[in-house]
């Protein structure tokens, strides 16, 4: 049975604690499940796992015994599994997970050593695949293990980052003499400012997750085991929003962070990202918040308009 079967029979006949568990346990025993080095919808001799969950899609590096070190063909096949990713209408939110309990230890030295790529990344592709690539919609890291050198400019790349409260994160390659040119020296400093940036970046020393929540490099920690299944709950809470606001609100934080050349340039880019969506989203839900849809903190996309079932 497929990997993404597998999931769908546990959200059917489970509840949401066991489900997310289930999701989990079926991830991480994904590996088990190919004999051949494939599974279903894997791509790249399997070291790239992809499967579809209702409005999540969820990728997973498959290479545990490499501790998810990623090489040149991982990375071709990561970048695709994204622009497919955002190719697909029916996705809202992607979730990247390490199979077999490691996030991702990084570039794989051992090809740098033995044969060094001709072209370790182009426009849209950096060593680690996707990092130079702009994804349209949300991403979620759900980090547990080692989330190292290049590993943790992966996680960087992601909007939000599930740590388990045992995940160790790190420059790592400062010891070996491999720079950071997956984004870490851009991405680092604006998620937790060029002090602290510079101490990891420096220092090559590890951080764990308590001290990467009060960083702000971690946006949730969680218990160890249960990256993936909490980063899988907050995915089904953000498909539930009206999306092109949330997307308009996404891209123009990213430009005034990333892009804009003055305070200016940021407001009139929101200014003219987010005006638009006035009638296309928010005069409905300014109806459904009068209507009474939302009360107590409570929304659902699916509550109409003058419906018994709108005022919660």
């Amino acid at each position: 049975m497929s990997l993404s079967k597998r999931i769908m029979t546990a959200l059917v006949a489970l509840g949401r604690r066991s489900r997310l568990l289930s999701i989990c346990r079926s991830i991480v025993g994904a590996k088990a499940m190919s004999t051949s080095g494939k599974t279903e919808s894997s791509a790249q001799e399997g070291t790239v796992i992809v499967e579809h969950l209702p409005e999540i899609t969820m990728i997973g590096i498959n290479r545990p015994e490499k501790r998810n070190c990623v090489n040149t063909s991982t990375a071709v096949a990561l970048l695709q599994a994204f622009q497919d990713f955002d190719k697909d209408d029916s996705a809202k939110i992607a979730v990247l997970y390490g199979v077999g309990g490691n996030f991702c230890a990084g570039f794989d030295l051992k090809e740098l050593s033995e044969k060094p790529p001709e072209r370790l990344s182009s426009s849209d592709r950096g060593p680690m695949g996707p990092t130079h690539y702009e994804t349209k919609k949300p991403v979620i890291a759900a980090v547990e293990g080692f989330a190292v050198a290049g590993g943790l400019e992966l996680a960087l790349w992601c909007d939000l980052r599930v740590v388990e409260d045992t995940a160790v994160m790190g420059v790592f390659c400062r010891r070996f003499g491999v720079p950071l040119i997956d984004g870490g020296t851009v991405r680092l400093p604006a998620i937790v400012g060029l002090g602290r940036a510079l101490d990891l970046i420096l220092t090559g020393r590890a951080i764990k997750g308590k001290e990467a929540l009060e960083w702000g490099l971690a946006n949730r920690l969680v218990a160890c085991g249960t990256a993936v299944g909490q980063a899988v709950n907050l995915a089904q809470s953000l498909v539930k929003f009206p999306q092109e606001c949330m997307l308009a609100d996404r891209a123009s934080a990213l430009h005034a962070t990333f892009s804009a050349k003055s305070l200016q340039e940021s407001l009139q880019f929101e200014s003219e990202n987010g005006i638009p969506i006035i009638l296309k989203e928010s005069v409905l839900g300014a109806q459904k918040f009068i209507g009474g849809v939302g009360r107590h903190g409570k929304f659902n996309l699916d509550h109409k308009i003058g419906s018994e079932n709108s005022k919660l």
